[in-house]
C-alpha cells in the first residue's frame, strides 16, 4: 500500500537531513541567483534532485512547485502539488548555523493538505496533516495563549516593526528573528514564541508547510491583511503572513489598521 503523504513527507525529509549535512563544513559552491533572489549552494540543488526523484517517482501526478526548479504552468492543473524548499534558510546554511530547514507541503485545490518542516541539525520534525493537529518529533503541540500584542513575544524581522506598518501604533511586543521562514511559523506552533509576521510579498515554498502546520496547532494564519492563505497560484507569492492564536491574530489586525 502506497505510503501517505504525510508519511512520504517525513521519510523524504530525513533522507534529505541525511544528504544535507554531508555538505557540511565542505565546499558549497556558492552562487547568486538572478534579480536578487538570494544565494544558492550545491546544497540545495543536490536536495532539490533528490526531492523531484524520489517525490515525483512517488507522486507522478503531483504537479510540482521548488525555489530550485524551473516553474511549469503544468502545476496550475494538477489537483495536488507539491510546494517546496530544499533548504529554508540557505544564508543560515552558508554560515554554519543551525537554524536551516527542509520544508515541504502537499497542497490540494490550493490549501495545504500535508507538511513537514525538519531541521536536521537541531533534530526536530514538525509535521501536520489537515485535521489531525501538529506534531514535533511525533509529540502533538499547540499555540500559547498570549492575547496582548503589547506583552507578545514575535518573531519578525526589523523592517516589520517600521511605524508605517502600524497606523495605530507599534505595538511594545518583544521582537526576536530566525532566518527561516519555515522554522518561524513552526516555532510558534511549538508555543515558543506568540506570533510571527512578515509584510514581504512572501514565496510560497517559504510557507506553505508552516502555515498549515501553525494552523493545526490551533492558530489563525492569514496574508498581512487577514485574508486567507491559498497557495499554488500562478505568481507562487502570498501578501505577506501574519500567524498567531486567533485572539492575538485579531488584535495584531487591529493595531495594522
Amino acid at each position: 500500500m502506497p505510503a501517505s503523504d504525510l508519511t512520504l513527507l517525513i521519510e523524504t525529509a530525513l533522507q534529505a537531513g541525511e544528504l544535507a549535512r554531508g555538505f557540511v563544513g565542505g565546499a558549497l559552491d556558492v552562487q547568486d541567483k538572478p534579480d536578487g533572489a538570494g544565494p544558492v549552494t550545491a546544497a540545495d540543488l543536490a536536495v532539490n534532485d533528490m526531492f523531484e526523484d524520489v517525490l515525483r517517482t512517488a507522486r507522478p501526478d503531483y504537479g510540482w512547485l521548488s525555489e530550485e526548479s524551473t516553474d511549469s504552468a503544468d502545476r496550475l492543473t494538477a489537483k495536488r502539488v507539491f510546494v517546496i524548499d530544499p533548504i529554508d534558510g540557505t544564508r543560515s546554511f552558508i554560515e554554519g548555523g543551525k537554524t536551516w530547514s527542509h520544508s515541504m507541503a502537499v497542497v490540494e485545490d490550493g490549501i495545504p493538505v500535508a507538511a513537514v518542516v525538519y531541521l536536521p541539525m537541531l533534530n526536530k520534525v514538525y509535521s501536520a496533516s489537515l485535521g489531525n493537529g501538529a506534531r514535533i518529533n511525533s509529540s502533538p503541540m499547540s499555540v500559547g495563549h498570549q492575547q496582548s500584542p503589547d506583552n507578545a513575544n514575535v518573531l519578525a524581522t526589523k523592517p516589520s516593526v517600521d511605524p508605517r506598518f502600524w497606523p495605530r501604533g507599534v505595538p511594545g511586543m518583544t521582537r526576536y528573528h530566525r532566518p527561516s521562514l519555515a522554522y518561524r511559523l513552526s516555532l510558534v506552533a511549538e508555543g515558543r514564541f506568540d506570533a510571527m509576521f512578515t509584510f514581504r510579498p512572501s514565496w510560497e515554498w517559504d510557507i506553505a508547510a508552516g502555515a498549515l502546520i501553525l494552523s493545526e496547532a490551533g492558530a489563525r494564519v492569514t496574508d498581512r491583511r487577514g485574508a486567507a492563505l491559498k497557495f499554488n497560484n500562478k505568481i507562487p507569492q502570498t501578501d505577506g503572513v501574519l500567524g498567531a492564536n486567533p485572539v492575538l491574530h485579531a488584535a495584531f489586525l487591529d493595531k495594522l489598521g
